[in-house]
């Protein structure tokens, strides 16, 4: 225990102050780390070891018919690029809502703020319904599309949409803060300097917001991923054209094919895990590189 001793101006023997321990508001760090992994293990842990426990189940031959059959293969392309195209959709448009959202103010903007939740709030379901009541062939905006040869709904570019629709506001809420925070100081010095206003925004601003643009693109993706019920209605769900990954492991459960879906999963798993570990690993090195060059 920490102590200090004060002389007295008077000549008097010193005095001895002994400092308080710090209060924690939580409880020590034994505990909350094992409150910590007891809950990720019944949450994450747990489940995630009876997926692959139940792979176990087939042999070496069994598994790699179960995750390498043509239809599920076209499945992974559709569901990964999908996946991707759309993150990256959403990195651009999620990044102009955010800029706007925060560097502007208008009539209604609390409205649109309010808007961009709402794919949170609104279910899966009514989304697929919606979008291919939009884009399907006797839909509001398809009728005037098909005449023109392009076919949205039940085709992969259906899924696009739908992932797009899905996955915005986890850019723009994730940017959005970003943006707030950032020094306007530093724009304005660029600019009396006489940097342009892409100078400005790429030596600048960019380097600022670029880590939470890599988490936006990587919570939107695995987001994508796993996207089932808005999904369904628009993709058409056809072998070997729109048919996403997620489908293929509910057909097999309706089958009974249980070992065989989680098959498919445990794919999915480590591929997204893979692909999160490499987002993860570019955001460090981007923010160590900012505060290098800071």
């Amino acid at each position: 225990m920490t102590t200090a001793t004060l002389s007295s101006p008077l000549g008097a023997s010193g005095v001895t102050l002994r400092k308080r321990p710090a209060r924690r508001v939580l409880p020590g760090f034994n505990l909350t780390l094992g409150y910590t992994l007891l809950y990720l293990s019944l949450i994450v842990l747990i489940p995630l070891s009876a997926l692959l426990f139940k792979t176990f189940t087939l042999s070496w031959d069994q598994f790699w018919a179960a995750i390498s059959s043509p239809r599920v293969l076209a499945s992974y392309r559709l569901t990964f690029g999908a996946s991707f195209l759309a993150a990256l959709v959403n990195v651009f448009f999620g990044l102009l809502v955010a800029w706007v959202l925060v560097r502007y103010t208008f009539p209604g903007k609390k409205i649109i703020d309010a808007l961009v939740d709402l794919p949170f709030a609104l279910p899966t379901a009514v989304a697929g319904i919606s979008l291919t009541a939009l884009l399907a062939g006797n839909g509001w905006i398809g009728q005037y599309l098909e005449p023109l040869g392009i076919q949205l709904a039940f085709k992969p570019a259906g899924v696009v949409i739908a992932l797009i629709f899905i996955g915005l506001p986890f850019v723009v809420r994730t940017v959005q803060p970003v943006l707030e925070d950032a020094e306007k100081e530093l724009e304005e010095a660029a600019t009396c300097l006489g940097a342009t206003r892409w100078q400005t925004f790429t030596k600048v601003i960019f380097p600022t917001i670029a880590p939470a643009l890599l988490t936006g693109f990587a919570m939107a993706f695995a987001r994508a991923i796993g996207e089932y019920g808005s999904v369904i209605f628009i993709a058409g769900n056809m072998p070997m054209i729109s048919e996403i990954t997620p489908l293929i492991i509910i057909g097999k459960l309706e089958q009974y094919d249980y070992a065989g879906a989680t098959a498919v999963a445990v794919v999915m798993l480590c591929i997204s895990f893979i692909l999160l570990l490499v987002i993860n690993a570019l955001q460090a090195w981007q923010r160590r590189r900012s505060g290098a060059s800071s």
